[in-house]
């Protein structure tokens, strides 16, 4: 565990040794502690209710050494030995702070630590970029759509509207959430139920960047006409880890610190428009393992939350896997759909991780109806909108099926997309509806034939009408895919259907292939290759 621990920070967030020439030079330093003795510790007094509860739910115990809180004396007597103590963590069992050369030295021999790596200090605006083009007309229009497509007059229907579950948000800040009238539901309904400035170490959360706020109205927001988001009976802790523009990597320590928070208020659900690529990390990285924010997400996981993260806005980039976060295998990353198409939307990031496991997980709409500030609305892009869009529905799955742990939500949510079985890089498993989270769902007759042909396998659309407007823009389209011997994804592709665009697969291209699965208009068929000679 030490090994792991210390080389998993060492690497995680680029912490290269520093020249220790530089006399006098502060230094951002992890300090890891050999043990965590007389903390008499009470789970029943330390852990919101909702925390103990998700445990028991998860079979967890309620006594894990990592929910031990860092021994009180030895993060003072550090504290009399360094400049600052920016951050303390009981996942890690360290303490971050700033020191200089000779108060390494010092730490290097207080008795209960067990090693001090100084860490790199990276002031560079090194985050997923945020895509945030607003066009303030047809905003309306718009949310109407971003909830329908997703389900909403079925939670309706149901009286779901996400009431008993937790939602964290990690953001940049929350300002005008206190003030919009479209959170004043919250307010009246006591539904905020803790915040946290993780970068000013205050509970106010109301200023800095307007994101967090845009974030949230997409899970919880109602304007004058209706919901922004379909969550709007759920509690919230609201944390604010970014400085918004300028994101150096105490911002994933920040979110190290949020996770550990949300965990002890009872988070059922994380909900973060976040994320780190280049100018951080290099392509392999993006593993699920090696960045600090990465081990983070995986902890909060393993206490039984359901993580929920933006997929980036690298898709026009030379970048072409996901960021972290979203690259933990068990991190429900989202992707952008455009609302004109129902298809990918360009700057939406593709997968997979560095492993080729599928990312992102789901998607939905990249471009969202969001609050503004002065009590106004506006239209904005990016994958930070559908990440909210779709915790809101977790949400409500949750809500629905509240015997749920994390891991059978995540398989839920998946299973719900409306390609499911179907998956590609570029959407996921499709757009989570909420009718397909129930066991009555309506079989979907064939809506084409695979023929064997002899030489090719030929598609057969039934009833091909050109002329016919479909139910969804996604209708127009054929997806397909191919699956290699290892269970990797391979190659995928999109085709718009129409009767000049003939569809067929030669034998001897699917060879190397074991799995052809083929979607249309909410049917999916997959076809074993074991069987094609070879």
């Amino acid at each position: 565990m030490k090994n792991n621990i210390s080389l998993l920070l060492y690497t995680i967030i680029f912490a290269l040794l520093i020249n220790f020439n530089l006399i006098g030079q502060d230094f951002k330093v992890a300090i890891f502690l050999n043990d965590k003795p007389n903390n008499n510790f009470d789970p029943y007094t330390f852990f919101d209710q909702k925390a103990i509860e998700r445990r028991v739910k998860h079979n967890l115990p309620l006594f894990d050494y990592s929910d031990l809180p860092v021994n009180t004396t030895y993060v003072e007597e550090i504290s009399e030995n360094v400049n600052q103590v920016k951050a303390v963590s009981r996942w890690l069992n360290a303490v971050i702070a700033f020191a200089d050369e000779n108060q390494v030295d010092t730490l290097k021999a207080l008795h209960f630590v067990k090693e001090v790596e100084v860490l790199k200090i990276y002031e560079k605006a090194i985050s997923s970029k945020q895509i945030e083009i607003e066009i303030n007309s047809g905003w309306e229009k718009l949310r109407v759509k971003q909830i329908n497509r997703m389900g909403y007059q079925f939670f309706k229907d149901q009286n779901i509207d996400g009431s008993g579950v937790r939602v964290a948000v990690f953001d940049a800040g929350f300002p005008y959430v206190n003030e919009h009238e479209a959170f004043q539901h919250l307010f009246k309904n006591n539904k905020i139920i803790k915040t946290y400035d993780f970068v000013k170490n205050r509970e106010d959360v109301y200023g800095a960047s307007s994101h967090g706020a845009m974030c949230l109205s997409n899970i919880a927001g109602i304007a004058p006409n209706g919901p922004l988001g379909l969550a709007t009976g759920a509690e919230f802790l609201l944390a604010r880890t970014e400085r918004g523009l300028l994101e150096p990597l105490s911002e994933e320590e920040n979110w190290l610190m949020a996770a550990e928070w949300a965990d002890k208020n009872g988070a059922d659900i994380i909900s973060s428009s976040l994320g780190y690529t280049e100018k951080r990390y290099t392509t392999d990285e993006m593993d699920g393992h090696t960045s600090i924010v990465s081990e983070a997400a995986r902890f909060a996981i393993r206490k039984g939350i359901l993580v929920v993260n933006a997929a980036g806005n690298e898709g026009t980039d030379a970048w072409k896997y996901i960021g972290t976060p979203a690259d933990v295998d068990s991190v429900l990353s989202i992707g952008g759909i455009d609302p004109t198409n129902d298809y990918h939307v360009g700057f939406s990031s593709f997968g997979p991780n560095a492993l080729m496991q599928l990312k992102p997980n789901v998607s939905a709409y990249g471009i969202a109806a969001v609050a503004s500030k002065h009590n106004t609305y506006k239209t904005i892009s990016g994958t930070s909108f559908a990440t909210p869009l779709t915790a809101g529905f977790a949400a409500c799955v949750l809500q629905l099926n509240p015997g749920y742990t994390n891991m059978q939500l995540f398989k839920a949510i998946e299973k719900s997309g409306h390609l499911y079985p179907y998956f590609d890089y570029a959407h996921g498993y499709g757009i989570p509806q909420a009718s397909a989270v129930t066991n009555n769902q309506n079989k979907v007759s064939p809506t084409f034939k695979l023929e064997n042909t002899g030489e090719e396998f030929h598609v057969k659309i039934e009833n091909f009408m050109p002329d016919e407007k479909p139910a969804n823009k996604s209708d127009s389209y054929l997806y397909y895919h191919l699956v290699n011997k290892n269970k990797v994804l391979e190659n995928y592709k999109v085709i718009k259907v129409s009767t000049d665009n003939p569809i067929s697969f030669l034998k001897e291209d699917l060879k190397p292939f074991a799995v052809l699965r083929i979607h249309y208009k909410g049917y999916t068929l997959t076809k074993d290759l074991k069987a094609i000679e070879q």
